[in-house]
């Protein structure tokens, strides 16, 4: 028994060290205004919530566009380059694979039939404050497009 609870101590203990220690971990809000997206398809608002789920994250985001319309995307995944499936209220999405390059750094791969159609770059600020996503992608015709989501933690007390 005394084993037992040692190690339900020590499990706690690493998954809290993990969470911590993971800057990505948390509520991000986009800050509209320091976002840079081809005209027209800046978000109203967004929110991002990554939280630890076993080796790697669960990630939820919620979207607002200017015309009302909403959408959201979900998925469990870890930082090994697997590629994991992404749910939105009206079914799948592309799956995303991602990889930690270092501490402040992720690479999310988005893939249609297993070729990579867009990259996210999310790098979390040396204060841990700030997360820039930047994605590049094509549109329709081809034309190679860039955004840069810009997004300040929100923390418990800002709830």
């Amino acid at each position: 028994m005394k084993t037992i609870s040692i190690l339900i101590a020590a499990v706690v203990l690493v998954t809290s060290a993990t969470a911590s220690t993971d800057l990505f971990i948390g509520r991000w809000i986009l800050d509209v205004q320091h976002s840079k997206y081809p005209a027209g398809t800046c978000p109203k608002s967004m929110v991002i919530e990554m939280e630890t789920a076993g080796t790697g994250i669960r990630y939820h985001s919620e979207t607002t566009y200017a015309n009302g319309s909403k959408t959201q995307a979900n998925y469990h995944a870890t930082y090994n380059g697997q590629q994991a499936v992404v749910m939105g209220a009206r079914g799948m999405l592309l799956p995303v694979s991602l990889k930690k390059i270092d501490h402040h750094t992720v690479v999310a791969s988005y893939a249609r039939l297993l070729q990579v159609v867009a990259t996210s770059r999310r790098v979390v600020s040396a204060d841990g404050q700030i997360m820039t996503i930047t994605t590049i992608s094509r549109d329709a015709s081809g034309k190679r497009v860039t955004t840069i989501g810009v997004y300040e933690k929100q923390h418990e007390q800002q709830r």
